[in-house]
């Protein structure tokens, strides 16, 4: 039976739907947000942790948004109520936290914390870990997904105009996978 193109399209819709959005960011995002990365006087650590007490982080990111600097974080409480709690990246206070009531992000935020249900550490500690084995570099998303029955995280890092992805297991101490693009 030959092989044609068209059977390869639903293979291909299927894997770009499941690519988080920060691993498809645009060189000139990349230029824009990593100024704002550098400057900010609140960590993604920090970000992460502030958000906790509105629920457990399942996402974070520097973003753009509106044409202003913003971190953003995805929670849930009580396992299914869905909140983005923006962090001021500069006072490391809750600037606002919104229910995320349908569409792409309660999507991505179910999925995400589906993801997490085998994890034994938090999200921050995928960050710390990925920081500490790429000095220099700085934080600037990490989102949960699941990998071969695993809970990971995905941390993208900049450090001047310089990308990596990492991804930590967070079911056990050890880095499975460097990636740089």
């Amino acid at each position: 039976m030959p092989w044609t193109p068209t059977a390869l399209v639903p293979v291909l819709a299927v894997a770009l739907w499941a690519i988080p959005v920060g691993a498809a960011m645009s060189d000139k995002e990349k230029a824009e947000l990593s100024p704002v990365v550098a400057n900010a006087k609140v960590t993604l650590e920090q970000g992460l942790a502030t958000s906790k007490k509105n629920g457990k982080p399942v996402s974070a990111k520097f973003e753009i948004e509106n044409g202003k600097p913003q971190l953003s974080i995805y929670t849930v409480r009580d396992g299914n109520k869905y909140f983005e709690v923006i962090v001021d990246h500069t006072s490391g206070e809750i600037a606002k936290v919104e229910p995320i009531g349908g569409g792409d992000d309660l999507t991505a935020a179910k999925r995400q914390n589906d993801s997490l249900f085998r994890a034994t550490r938090e999200l921050r500690e995928a960050v710390k870990e990925a920081k500490r084995d790429n000095p220099g570099y700085l934080a600037v998303s990490v989102w949960s997904e699941m990998k071969d029955s695993h809970s990971i995280a995905t941390v993208t890092l900049v450090k001047d105009n310089d990308w990596k992805t990492v991804v930590n297991d967070l079911t056990v101490y050890r880095t499975l996978i460097k990636e740089q693009p």
